[in-house]
């Protein structure tokens, strides 16, 4: 297959080997980057227990930064596969510029938001309750300000992973994210503990290496996208500001950057919400610990999700019925499979996974916190079978440029069924074991939605193709 013609595979390549052979590549970044996210929280906490508090208190703010950057990147895969499915070159090559405008200007926010809002935003969520206030307050505003104002990095690298992506490029996207990743995890000890002759530097240094990998992420996407994706090279020539471009970026990219801009807005509701039990500081612990593990296992589908999305709105530009649907059986067999395997580890072996965040420093703390997770895993694990198929379906709303669908099952998932179950069980039981019931609650809410939204797309969509 002539390089040029890389991305016609999308539309003829058999189905039971294109999803593995692009998404596999994805899935494996994805793990290691859920590795990095793991290991980066075992070295704070094992580095000062209330490190992984103030990371935790400040990671929602973080997740609105990789909302925007992730949720314009799946706008731009969108659109740019659907131009090339429909032959158009020239203008998916347009559209890559148009994804470059969006992406600058996202990082330009959050640079804007690191100078003046780093500070006061903390002060806001870190209760003067908490034990260790003035500590964990000056490592969240570190943080905070250093993963913001060099958020360049992180723009940048999505976008060019999106632009490999959206030309079944994976394995160069895969080379992309793993360096950064891998790069995160070499330079977190070195720097957090200082070891080689640095100095230690704490949360700090865990969000300097954090940068450092997502600036050297971006490089290398850049130079593979110039070298190895012809398709979709750069070049100032087709560089043009196009609205109807901008408007089919932004009318996924809105709706997928508030989808995942909604789970801050959960965090920082659940972190409210677990404040208020006598065992605030284990729970709070709990929330990031848990979110942490549990991407280790959606992260896979995530991947999935992300590898779909250039096969589906490639051949809904294309017009192939057949196509898109034995895409959408296959991706749902394969996400449920991911999701049983998770089910399990965390249903049998919860007490292992909250070992690995054991500290010597605060051993009632660390009880409290295993107690509490155990329950709380394998409450929540219980519904990770009707996630994978909520996440799958989701995808292919913003394949097709209904990402609005997705928005909406993302804020009756998360904001308007989540948050007010937990607000309840809270108030009714009082127990802080009990919470945890509102996400499988909330599973079952979203599939409902999730599978409405998927008939009306069949129905008006892909039955008249």
């Amino acid at each position: 297959m002539q390089k040029q013609d890389r991305s016609a595979m999308l539309g003829t390549m058999k189905m039971t080997r294109l999803i593995p052979k692009i998404s596999i590549p994805i899935m494996a970044s994805m793990l290691i980057q859920a590795l990095y996210n793991i290991v980066d929280s075992i070295f704070v906490s094992r580095f000062d227990p209330n490190g992984l508090t103030a990371v935790s208190l400040a990671f929602p703010f973080q997740m609105l930064m990789i909302a925007l950057s992730t949720g314009m990147g799946t706008g731009i895969n969108s659109l740019v596969s659907r131009r090339l499915g429909e032959r158009q070159p020239r203008e998916a090559r347009q559209a890559a510029w148009n994804g470059l405008l969006v992406e600058g200007v996202g990082s330009l926010l959050f640079i804007l938001f690191g100078l003046l809002l780093s500070g006061p935003v903390m002060r806001l969520v870190v209760s003067d309750k908490l034990k260790d206030y003035t500590s964990i307050l000056s490592m969240g505003t570190d943080y905070l300000s250093v993963v913001t104002l060099f958020s360049t990095g992180l723009f940048m690298a999505i976008y060019f992973e999106r632009l490999l992506q959206a030309t079944g490029n994976t394995v160069l996207s895969m080379i992309t994210q793993m360096a950064g990743a891998i790069t995160n995890i070499v330079l977190d000890p070195i720097l957090i503990f200082g070891y080689l002759g640095f100095k230690p530097m704490g949360v700090l240094g865990a969000a300097i290496a954090t940068v450092i990998g997502q600036w050297l992420s971006a490089l290398l996407g850049f130079i593979f996208n110039q070298r190895k994706n012809p398709e979709l090279r750069l070049n100032p020539k087709d560089f043009i500001i196009l609205r109807r471009d901008l408007s089919g970026i932004l009318a996924v990219g809105i709706p997928s950057t508030i989808m995942q801009a909604i789970g801050s807005v959960m965090n920082v509701g659940m972190n409210a919400i677990l404040s208020g039990f006598e065992q605030s500081n284990a729970a709070l612990n709990v929330m990031s610990v848990y979110f942490k593990l549990q991407s280790f296992i959606f992260m896979p589908v995530f991947g999935l999700s992300t590898g779909i999305i250039a096969i589906l709105a490639y051949n809904y530009g294309a017009r192939n019925k057949e196509r898109i649907y034995s895409c959408i059986k296959t991706a749902l067999i394969w996400a449920c499979v991911i999701m049983l395997i998770g089910t399990l580890i965390f249903m049998l072996f919860p007490e292992q996974l909250m070992s690995i965040f054991e500290s010597d420093a605060n051993p009632e703390l660390t009880s409290q916190m295993t107690d509490i997770g155990v329950v709380a895993m394998r409450i929540i694990s219980s519904s990770f079978i009707l996630a994978a198929i909520g996440i799958t379906l989701s995808t292919v709303f913003q394949a097709v440029g209904k990402g609005v669908y997705s928005m909406v099952v993302s804020i009756c998932r998360q904001l308007v069924i989540l948050l007010p179950a937990a607000w309840l069980l809270a108030r009714l039981t009082g127990s802080v074991y009990a919470v945890w019931w509102c996400f499988p609650i909330a599973e079952i809410a979203a599939l409902i939605i999730s599978i409405y939204y998927f008939r009306k797309c069949d129905r008006k969509l892909f039955a008249p193709m």
